[in-house]
């Protein structure tokens, strides 16, 4: 979340955070160009939707959400960039420990924003403590279950997230973060403390997706071969109907080689021919149309 007040650091300290934004600008900004302001990312609490960042994962995202940016509900559109993260880092409470057993630990991003007609309301918001929950967006490889240590995606334990086994409260272990892609301000939090509503992206998903598509290419084959096999006993059953055909023969073996698009082309041909079958059936030959319909015989 965004802390409740905007600090006034002193000169000094003001020149360092210069410094660090600066890194990410193309012209030198001055202190009376930008606002800065501090977010409280995500801690190692556990959260609503039973996960908690480890500490390794929390060192992990200090470094690479250093230079990130801000948006708004992860709507990765250009116009929502609002702000940018130019340093981070751990803050402990050594008073306090977790329902994990672990010292209270947070990280905390220091964000600026350049001064503009624009966002002159926003930034009143962050001052007066309006917007302030913040989400993040990372790549957490490792989801481990707290009480067998199992990963929960490719080997799922039968442990309960929210239950008690003995003394341990069982939860999900976020751990080894690849890469951080933003933060946004948003408006439910899932982090208790800091606020912050999570995304995971992991990185097998792409080999999830791959197995996800080699499914559907099976499914589709299976749904073809059934067509198929259903539009050859409709071809055998018109050719019965038109041409009385019941032994095998050269057009047989050859509907046995046709494709979906050719089975379809030929069935069509066997139905015109069994229209016009059936229309001199049941028109008498002796007999002219009379207004356009048919006597049977």
């Amino acid at each position: 979340m965004a802390e409740n007040k905007t600090e006034n650091p002193g000169t000094e300290e003001m020149e360092v955070r210069l410094a660090q934004l600066n890194q990410f600008t193309r012209r030198t900004l001055t202190q009376e160009e930008v606002f800065l302001f501090d977010v409280r990312l995500c801690d190692n609490e556990i959260d609503r939707d039973g996960e908690r960042f480890s500490l390794e994962a929390l060192e992990q995202l200090k470094t690479l959400f250093v230079g990130k940016t801000g948006i708004f509900d992860h709507n990765p559109k250009g116009e929502n960039q609002t702000a940018r993260l130019y340093a981070a880092e751990l803050v402990q409470d050594p008073e306090r420990i977790t329902a994990a057993g672990e010292v209270y630990t947070f990280l905390k991003g220091h964000a600026y924003m350049v001064r503009t007609d624009a966002n002159r309301d926003l930034i009143r918001e962050i001052d007066g403590g309006i917007k302030k929950e913040v989400s993040i967006s990372c790549a957490a490889a490792s989801q481990t279950c707290s009480v067998c240590g199992s990963d929960r995606r490719n080997s799922p334990c039968s442990h309960r997230i929210g239950q008690r086994y003995g003394d341990k409260l069982c939860h999900v272990v976020l751990g080894d973060v690849t890469d951080a892609y933003e933060w946004s301000f948003v408006a439910v939090p899932a982090q208790r403390e800091a606020g912050v509503t999570k995304q995971f992206r992991s990185e097998t998903d792409g080999a999830q997706r791959c197995k996800q598509l080699e499914q559907q290419l099976q499914n589709r084959d299976v749904l073809l071969n059934r067509m198929q096999n259903a539009l050859r006993q409709d071809v055998v059953r018109l050719r019965f109907l038109v041409e009385g055909c019941t032994e095998k023969d050269a057009v047989s073996a050859a509907v046995e080689r046709m494709n979906p698009e050719e089975l379809l082309a030929f069935r069509e041909t066997l139905r015109t021919r069994q229209k016009h079958l059936c229309q001199a059936q049941l028109k008498r030959p002796d007999a002219p149309e009379q207004n356009g319909a048919f006597r049977m015989t």
